[in-house]
Parts: C-alpha cells; sequence; structure tokens
C-alpha cells in the first residue's frame, strides 16, 4: 500500500486532488464521554453553573469541524454545506454520545471534519464540567460511516449494526 501523504523522499505533503471529480461526500463520526451520576444529571437537566453545556458543546463542535484544516496539517480546506452536532443522553451508563455528520461536495472526503466535530464537542463537555466531575473519561471516537469519492461507501465493520 502506498502511503499519499509522503513523496518517494518520506517528506510530508497535501495530496493533490486536482484532477478528481465532485462528488456528494458525507461522513459520520460517533464519540462518547462518561461522567459521574452527579454531573451527568446536572447536565441533563441544564442546571451546570456554566450554562447549557450541550448548546455550547454543539457550536464548539461545530466550529472545529469548520477549522479541520488549520488543525491537521495535510488536510484540505473544504467548502462545507453540512455540519450536524446530536447528543444522545445513555442515563444507565451516564454516557452522552457525540454525533458529527459532515458533508460536502467536492474532491475529497469529509471524514477529518467528522471526526473533529464529535471531538471537540466531547472537550467542551469536559471543560464545562470539570469543576464536578474531574474523572469524566473520553473516549470510542469512530468514523462511523461515510459516503462518496472514489472508495464509495463505508460502514464501519467494528460496529453492531443495532447500533447504527
Amino acid at each position: 500500500m502506498e502511503f499519499t501523504h509522503f513523496d518517494r523522499q518520506g517528506n510530508a505533503r497535501m495530496v493533490d486532488v486536482g484532477d478528481k471529480e465532485d462528488t456528494r461526500r458525507e461522513a459520520v463520526a460517533r464519540g462518547s464521554i462518561f461522567l459521574n451520576p452527579e454531573c451527568f444529571e446536572q447536565v441533563a437537566q441544564g442546571a451546570m453553573k456554566k450554562g447549557d453545556v450541550l448548546a455550547v458543546a454543539r457550536t464548539a463542535g461545530i466550529m472545529g469541524a469548520k477549522k479541520t484544516w488549520e488543525l491537521i496539517p495535510l488536510c484540505h480546506g473544504l467548502n462545507l454545506t453540512k455540519l450536524t452536532i446530536d447528543f444522545e443522553m445513555k442515563e444507565e451508563t451516564c454516557q452522552i454520545e457525540a454525533v458529527c455528520t459532515a458533508r460536502t461536495t467536492g474532491k475529497t472526503g469529509v471524514e477529518m471534519e467528522a471526526l473533529t466535530g464529535v471531538t471537540v464537542a466531547l472537550l467542551t463537555i469536559y471543560d464545562m464540567c470539570k469543576a464536578v466531575d474531574k474523572s469524566m473519561e473520553i473516549g470510542q471516537v469512530y468514523l462511523e460511516k461515510k459516503t462518496g469519492g472514489k472508495s464509495g461507501e463505508f460502514a464501519n465493520p467494528r460496529i453492531r449494526t443495532e447500533e447504527m
């Protein structure tokens, strides 16, 4: 397998996508943060002293996804046509799952934007809740699925179908 982000001398490079066709591309990424019961309840009730944790995390995740090309050196700047961050509250495990959907029509995919959006949203939750729970754990960040481009559709085989 050839690594496209390196030249023959092993130097990092940005991949030339100029000759690729524009296609509609979408990626969905997920990640979770686990909180203690007190902190989870405060977030769920909107009672955190710093404000509406999920509203701020949603905005931060969208902003982070839009800046992916500034954060990850070899990513292309993309004209994103859709970015959403949604949350699923899982009371039984005191877990908040963040889901980022990114879409564009272009020459390269949006997987990194979706993954960045989820990660920034989760980090924002951590930042806003750390006074109540310093033991929070962020994890299980992954690409769930993507469509478009030369490689076509991808559905993460490590995910059980009932989760999708």
